[in-house]
């Protein structure tokens, strides 16, 4: 018992230095109900930290992939905030001052009565960030897409907009926080940047739950086809179309894209889909486009990319937020650069004509994403348990932070199958913003 009061009290005392170095303007929640308040400001956010042995985790593996996996469990979290009110709070101090305020021998103290706690990890969700899951095989794209997109559709129910779309939003003329609106206009935008016609044959290659395809039928008149390598959103799309009257006009297929036999659409779109198909599966996928598009069609490319790096060797290699998100949200995935998408659009024999970035509207659209699921945070945990619960409200939380920050861009990139020099776009665009 004396040592257990021993250990405490020295991971009291270190936590203690670490807030009065840090100057935090949060504090924590221990395991025991004791409390170590901030600094300094008077934010009510704390840290709670449920057990000694999570600190031990940390301690034997510092890094952000154990933090996660504790954050998931529950044994770290926060409360009385957000993940914005904890990112918002950070810490600026370096750590050598830290380390100087501490002071060795507390240091030391406490790291002596951690290293025999026991610290296991339990949450083991996923190891999408294994080279395997890149190979760009059907039957590993399906079971990648199936990781994330078939958790629940009442799941994302919970904190999409009504039309189930779940792309970057588009906000206009102003930044606002009605997401049904900024959903419709995003799909509008995109029917009017592909230039629809009524009788047109569109595609759409990732479809999600089909709201493109809908809308592109019922407000354009084309006739749509999607695809997808999810169940659960073919089958809530099919329910859709029949129960809006659609299926003359549109059909969606449990296919990879790869396989679809040669057919001349007229229009291709790719919404947030990209990003699955890896690198090293550029070509085959941009040929897949140019080889199903029509001679002058219009192709419409919207993806998550990040900012280019000295070479591409540099850019290819995975920070620890990046690993994170391939590792339990989106397996086999991977984002490329801006000029990496136009060089392979060119290489594929297509004419680049727009480029649009969308940043900071995907920050918009994930925090209300992130805002909508906390707010329902009980109907979400009793669908899909707590852990996921808290790992996708982690995700969002980040990613809207990584937009907004500028670590991670979105772009939209209209282009074209060459045809003898003929342009298939107006001379101005001028229309698709009055």
């Amino acid at each position: 018992m004396k040592s257990e009061v021993r250990k405490a009290l020295a991971i009291k005392d270190i936590l203690a230095r670490a807030v009065a170095a840090l100057d935090l303007r949060f504090g924590f929640v221990l395991w025991d109900g004791s409390e170590i308040p901030p600094s300094s400001g008077a934010s009510p956010l704390r840290v709670s930290i449920s057990d000694a042995g999570a600190l031990a985790s940390l301690l034997r593996n510092p890094g952000l992939d154990t933090f996660i996996r504790l954050h998931v469990d529950g044994r770290i979290d926060w409360v009385n905030g957000t993940i914005f009110d904890l990112a918002a709070l950070r810490p600026r101090a370096k750590l050598s001052k830290v380390l100087r305020t501490i002071g060795v021998w507390s240091l030391a103290k406490a790291v002596f009565h951690l290293i025999g706690t026991p610290g296991d990890l339990a949450f083991e969700r996923g190891r999408g960030d294994d080279k395997a899951l890149k190979s760009g095989d059907a039957a590993t794209n399906k079971k990648n897409i199936a990781h994330h997109y078939d958790v629940s559709n009442a799941f994302y129910k919970l904190f999409l907009d009504k039309e189930m779309v779940y792309t970057c939003a588009y906000y206009a003329p102003d930044f606002h926080d009605d997401i049904d609106k900024a959903q419709f206009d995003k799909l509008d935008m995109i029917c009017r940047k592909l230039r629809l016609k009524p009788g047109a044959r569109h595609l759409d290659i990732g479809c999600g739950w089909g709201a493109l395809i809908c809308h592109a039928a019922q407000h354009y008149g084309v006739e749509a086809v999607g695809v997808t390598l999810s169940e659960e959103q073919a089958a809530l799309a099919r329910q859709t179309i029949a129960a809006r009257g659609l299926s003359d006009k549109v059909r969606v297929e449990l296919i990879d894209y790869n396989q679809l036999e040669a057919a001349s659409f007229d229009t291709i779109s790719s919404i947030g889909m990209f990003e699955a198909v890896g690198i090293d599966n550029h070509q085959t996928y941009f040929k897949a486009v140019h080889r199903l598009l029509k001679p002058g069609g219009l192709y419409l490319h919207h993806a998550i990319s990040r900012p280019a790096r000295g070479t591409d060797k540099q850019f290819r290699k995975m920070r620890a937020e990046y690993r994170a998100l391939v590792r339990y949200i989106f397996p086999g995935g991977e984002l490329d650069h801006l000029g990496m998408s136009i060089a392979n659009l060119e290489r594929a024999r297509f004419e680049v004509h727009d480029v649009e970035g969308w940043r900071m509207h995907y920050a918009r659209t994930t925090r209300l994403w992130h805002d909508r699921l906390l707010a329902r945070r009980e109907e979400a945990e009793a669908e899909v348990g707590p852990q996921l619960t808290r790992m996708w409200l982690f995700y969002l939380g980040g990613c809207s932070l990584a937009f907004e920050r500028g670590a991670v861009g979105i772009f939209q990139t209209l282009a074209s199958r060459k045809d003898k020099g003929l342009l298939p776009v107006p001379a101005s665009r001028a229309d698709l913003y009055s």
